[in-house]
């Protein structure tokens, strides 16, 4: 279960601004990574977790509608949100690896505010550079607060970055799989072929996982 505990453990007079981040999108076969980073008011940290926030967990826990609704929630009462991108193509000149950590480096520099501490989901030391300090937590998204609501953002925004580009590249089939490697893509790049926002770099002819 999501809470506080990690954020309750770091917070003092000194230390108030504490950022979760997140990343979307990096077992998909199309279009960038997205990373959210999200600080939450400092005085939600020590009190009883209720209401809305009591349902704000890993964002692959929940239910598109539950994942928007909850959006709707988190955006208007955060002190700071940051969104940072990796494009396909950065993706296939580096790495999904490096990419995923570019997105949430820079969707740490696009926070208004600088935070004071930097929680993110696994990954260890990627923020290399930054003057705050930072923590990887291992399935932060199932719990630490920040880090789901930065998970839950990070999601709806890449999600709804499909559902517009599907207009565009008709019969890949984005709104449903969210440019995943789902059968009926494969089926479609066998009779279509990549657009420009795939990514070559990935096996984009045998069916792998929706991670």
């Amino acid at each position: 279960m999501t809470s506080f505990e990690i954020e309750k453990s770091l917070l003092n007079d000194t230390r108030r601004l504490i950022a979760g981040v997140d990343e979307a999108g990096r077992g998909s076969l199309f279009g960038p990574v997205v990373a959210a980073a999200v600080i939450l008011p400092a005085g939600w940290i020590p009190r009883p977790v209720r209401g809305w926030l009591a349902q704000v967990t890993d964002s692959k826990l929940l239910s598109p509608a539950k994942r928007r609704t909850l959006a709707g929630r988190i955006l208007p009462e955060a002190v700071a949100l940051g969104l940072g991108f990796a494009t396909n193509r950065e993706i296939d000149d580096k790495n999904i690896y490096w990419a995923s950590l570019e997105a949430m480096r820079r969707a740490v520099e696009n926070l208004a505010v600088r935070p004071h501490f930097v929680l993110t989901d696994g990954f260890k030391n990627w923020t290399d550079g930054f003057a705050c300090p930072q923590r990887g937590v291992t399935g932060g998204d199932r719990k630490c607060l920040t880090i789901a609501a930065a998970s839950i953002i990070a999601k709806v925004v890449r999600d709804e970055m499909m559902d517009v580009l599907d207009g565009f590249f008709s019969g890949y089939h984005l709104a449903k799989n969210k440019g995943y490697g789902t059968a009926e893509h494969y089926r479609a790049l066998r009779a279509k072929g990549p657009t420009p926002l795939h990514r070559l770099s990935f096996n984009l002819g045998t069916p792998a996982g929706n991670a």
